[in-house]
């Protein structure tokens, strides 16, 4: 087992957007478990293929399933995301970040068209971010705790071992749960979905020409 805690990667821009991202998650959660009732905001906005309501792709997005869902989420982001965000501006890091979610709900849908189970969490769309750190800064460092039985230790790696790790880690769950998948757990084709659409699609969004008006 491992966790990324920290790199060595410099940003070039504040991560304005990225920050933005991370307080919205979690003004929603606060929302989701101590203002509102958390299942009537999941019945409402989480996202079921089986439904397939295109909003709630959206909505679904910024909405988690517990504390922990929502803690990894945003640290892999707060770590990840600056970066990102600086070779891609902050708009066209925007639009990216919601395309790797669309991207995410698209491919479990494929996969679980029939599902009922309702899908919530940012993790399609960081994933998409993931990817894109991985083809740009391969070589970055970045410093892992690492557990090894007992054993609790760091490590420095290079970004592409420890987020190839991760996304092959996705792919044996997401193969491991073909039609198995069904009273809910972990959304393995949506992380799956959302790193793909990460690789497939930032050399569209570095070079899409925004007009300001």
């Amino acid at each position: 087992m491992f966790f990324p805690y920290k790199d060595d990667n410099p940003r070039v821009l504040f991560p304005f957007v990225t920050y933005g991202i991370i307080g919205l998650n979690i003004l929603v959660f606060l929302g989701q478990f101590f203002i509102y009732g958390n299942a009537q905001l999941i019945k409402a906005f989480a996202f079921v293929p089986f439904e397939f309501r295109a909003f709630t792709i959206f909505t679904s997005m910024f909405m988690h399933g517990g504390l922990m869902h929502i803690i990894g989420n945003m640290w892999f982001l707060y770590i990840f995301g600056d970066n990102v965000e600086s070779i891609l501006g902050h708009l066209r890091f925007l639009l990216f970040y919601i395309f790797c979610g669309f991207g995410a709900a698209i491919a479990q849908f494929l996969i679980e068209p029939q599902s009922t189970t309702p899908m919530v969490g940012a993790s399609g769309a960081i994933a998409g971010i993931l990817a894109a750190y991985m083809i740009k800064f391969p070589k970055a460092k970045v410093h892992v705790l690492a557990i090894i039985f007992i054993f609790i230790t760091t490590i420095v790696v290079p970004a592409q071992i420890v987020l190839g790790l991760w996304f092959l880690m996705q792919l044996s769950g997401g193969l491991g749960s073909l039609g198995l998948n069904t009273t809910g757990g972990i959304a393995w084709f949506a992380h799956i979905g959302g790193f793909i659409a990460g690789i497939s699609s930032l050399k569209y969004f570095q070079t899409l020409h925004i007009k300001r008006v």
